[in-house]
């Protein structure tokens, strides 16, 4: 057996097809004595005379055409653009194992449709509406600054946008990259409202841009939860999405907090105001003080306790530990964030405290962590510290893998009766 008949090749071809690959992958394929891919990955190297097989939805049947003929001819499977990315050559290597295998990628059409709207796309969403259903995904385009989608023939662009539209998410701009590669390329950009009457070829990848300075719309839900209601239930301000109190973690703060029915809760650094909606459900009917300086942010929260429809929120538009002295005495204090002046924001949120009652702190580095045990050390002699790591799992093709969420450390501290 040949070291060549080894080997299984899987090589992308664009829609050039031989005359764009490199000298080595045209020899690949011509010498080959059996080509597998798709219809339309088959029809661009339509000049080899191999053996050839269709690779249609059931991906078992090529498995069994790449065992029985491995080691007796040259296969080579041809995918378009890169066959790892999205593409057909993850599943094999991991059904026959990686070493069967040698990947000769090309072009991704998803990186030339970046290319051709001179985008980046280092951090953008990416999926692909043929393995993933647009439902499954949409809570990951709600709150993406950009997205890119290798779209399906049932979840075409103008079902895309109507889709969207119809959520509420109509603050992104659209790109349409038909052909690419082809001599009949074509990009289309405009509104998500004027995409979703047009006709567009089936060979297209779709790039939604998020508008300038347009908020994340939340999750549109019929029942909320307790608390721990998912991130993007709630709206929140770009840049700083990302920066709300997580949900498990928001989770483990109430619980740390331990509000009661009749509480005065005050959250410092509110944000969006994700954790005082989920106290002031816990305190009903006590009060919660949602503090934010930010007046971006101040009309987040009313706007948030208004879906929620939460009624004994009340937003303090105000700088802490200034606006204390007009608040009631609490019963349990949330800080979620301390910013530079640690020492006399959490001295006041302690002494402002009732007998007995809980403050709990949330910080995110290591630089705050330290300061912040420094002065609640010295305030009482016990500080519990919690190191909150999560993971959440998400499906990648066939497999599931997990996403960490950064970490973060709650401080808690009970004030002497």
């Amino acid at each position: 057996m040949s070291a060549s008949e080894s080997k299984i090749y899987i090589v992308g071809v664009g829609s050039d097809g031989l005359a764009g690959l490199t000298a080595r992958a045209r020899d690949i394929i011509t010498s080959a004595g059996l080509v597998l891919g798709s219809d339309h990955a088959l029809d661009l190297v339509s000049e080899i005379k191999a053996e050839r097989f269709r690779i249609g939805v059931d991906l078992q049947e090529t498995i069994r055409i790449l065992e029985s003929n491995l080691g007796r001819k040259r296969m080579v499977v041809v995918a378009s653009g890169d066959p790892l990315f999205y593409g057909v050559a993850r599943y094999l290597c991991d059904r026959l194992g990686k070493d069967h295998f040698e990947v000769l990628p090309h072009v991704s059409s998803m990186q030339l449709a970046f290319a051709r709207i001179k985008e980046s796309w280092e951090e953008a969403y990416l999926t692909n509406l043929a393995t993933h259903s647009l439902e499954t995904v949409l809570d990951r385009i709600r709150v993406a600054e950009t997205v890119g989608l290798f779209t399906s023939e049932q979840e075409d662009p103008p079902s895309i946008a109507r889709a969207l539209l119809n959520r509420g998410l109509d603050y992104f701009r659209a790109y349409v990259c038909e052909n690419l590669g082809s001599p009949d390329e074509r990009v289309t950009q405009g509104e998500l409202a004027d995409i979703q009457d047009m006709e567009f070829s089936a060979l297209n990848v779709m790039i939604l841009k998020r508008k300038p300075g347009r908020p994340d719309q939340q999750k549109r839900a019929v029942h909320f939860r307790g608390f721990g209601n998912p991130d993007d239930t709630f709206a929140q301000s770009r840049p700083k999405s990302g920066l709300i109190t997580q949900a498990e973690v928001r989770a483990i703060a109430l619980a740390q907090l331990n509000i009661q029915p009749g509480s005065v809760v005050w959250d410092v650094g509110a944000g969006s105001g994700s954790v005082a909606i989920e106290a002031a459900n816990l305190a009903r009917p006590g009060t919660v003080c949602a503090i934010e300086q930010d007046a971006a942010d101040y009309h987040l929260i009313l706007s948030n306790a208004e879906t929620f429809g939460v009624r004994n929120l009340t937003a303090v538009h105000g700088m802490a530990p200034a606006v204390f002295n007009e608040l009631p005495p609490p019963d349990t204090v949330f800080v979620g964030g301390t910013g530079h002046e640690v020492a006399r924001l959490l001295e006041a949120a302690y002494v402002a405290l009732r007998p007995a009652g809980r403050l709990v702190v949330n910080v995110a580095t290591l630089e705050n962590l330290s300061a912040t045990y420094a002065v609640l050390k010295s305030l009482t002699a016990s500080v519990q510290v919690l190191l909150v790591n999560v993971a959440r799992g998400t499906e990648q093709l066939e497999t599931l893998r997990f996403e960490a969420v950064n970490p973060t450390f709650l401080l808690c501290v009970t004030k002497a009766s």
